[in-house]
């Protein structure tokens, strides 16, 4: 497998789909993590690569990339992407980035915008939206604490880091041969699901041992709202249902008021890989742009606040879209009316929303 050296450290990648019809367009797969490109090869790209000229890579201290003593922050990962794609000659591309991947991703796009065809941001939790006003509970939260003290997990899901905590635990666990309950299992995937956890989990203990990235990660990542809301390429946000993510995902939908969201039913953090099948169907809808409306509401079922591919559907030959307060508007006579009516709507809301705003002193 080709390596090469960034910033001096070796970065290991690989690159598929690139035979006949080599002119088609890359794709950029970046992982989280405790992960690897494995995360993505056995599951994703057999079903891409038809499409796309794919790339892969392991982020540094992860797969079989090289594990220096430091260099582990989103940014200088960022860093590491961006001479990674010089190299590569990849002057613009697709990305698809799950968890701490999507934070490197957007650390990237801030610096080189064009870079990107598209994004499809994947159950990524950014510092900036910690401790913001209006952000709605972590629904599931509850029940993932009572999870961890079932378990005597001595984590508390009101730590910023605690997924980093949980990580080092269980693989703690997995070494030493102690078997990891079913309900711990669904949280903590890298080192329970697919052929090379046992591995993950020996090299997450070693990079949290060996290496600065604990204190170099579990920081403020350095991303700021004010340069999202510059951005100016598709968008697709995706996150599990049950993920504390969500919240970050909620939060972004006022930021991108042209992006789309799509939310996972019944799914958490790593979805893409227990939810193949839902996560390759949403990547194709916004690929293709035809990305439409979940189901739609069932009397006697509360109201959730929407993500923004969940607030579009069809009836009859027209297209409607939901407000925040649920009520429907339309009909449009073609789904793009309809995003644009929801585009102009949710931009007059915060128009008034700011020229009416109270200050309280």
């Amino acid at each position: 497998m080709p390596t090469v050296k960034i910033n001096g450290t070796k970065i290991n990648y690989m690159q598929l789909g690139s035979g006949p019809g080599a002119d088609r367009e890359d794709l950029v797969m970046v992982h989280g993590l405790a992960a690897s490109m494995a995360f993505w090869y056995y599951h994703h790209v057999p079903e891409f690569a038809e499409r796309f000229r794919i790339t892969l890579y392991d982020l540094r201290g992860h797969g079989r990339s090289g594990m220096p003593p430091g260099g582990y922050s989103a940014h200088n990962m960022a860093m590491d992407l961006r001479q990674l794609l010089d190299h590569l000659k990849i002057d613009r591309a697709h990305f698809v980035a799950h968890s701490f991947g999507g934070t490197v991703a957007l650390h990237l796009a801030c610096m080189e915008p064009r870079k990107f065809e598209s994004l499809l941001l994947l159950d990524t939790h950014i510092s900036a939206v910690r401790g913001l006003a209006g952000i709605t509970k972590w629904e599931f939260g509850e029940k993932v604490q009572e999870i961890f003290d079932r378990n005597n997990l001595e984590i508390d899901i009101r730590d910023p880091f605690f997924g980093y905590r949980l990580l080092t635990k269980i693989a703690q666990l997995r070494l030493g041969g102690g078997k990891i309950p079913d309900e711990l299992k669904k949280l903590v995937g890298p080192f329970v699901l697919g052929r090379n956890s046992l591995r993950a989990a020996r090299q997450w203990l070693r990079l949290m041992d060996t290496t600065r990235a604990a204190e170099e990660l579990m920081v403020d990542d350095g991303l700021s709202i004010q340069r999202f809301e510059k951005f100016d390429i598709p968008i697709m946000a995706v996150y599990g249902e049950r993920s504390q993510a969500m919240m970050t995902g909620e939060y972004l939908l006022r930021v991108w008021p042209g992006a789309f969201f799509r939310r996972i039913r019944n799914a958490g953090h790593f979805f893409p890989v227990t939810h193949p099948s839902d996560f390759i169907r949403v990547c194709r809808q916004f690929w293709d742009g035809s990305i439409q409306s979940e189901k739609p509401h069932r009397d006697g079922e509360p109201r959730r606040r929407h993500f923004r591919s969940d607030r579009f559907f069809r009836e009859g030959d027209g297209w409607f879209f939901h407000t925040r307060e649920s009520v429907p508007r339309g009909p449009f006579p073609h789904f793009k009316f309809a995003r644009e009516g929801l585009q102009a709507y949710i931009a007059t809301s915060v128009l008034l929303r700011d020229r009416f705003a109270v200050k309280v002193l």
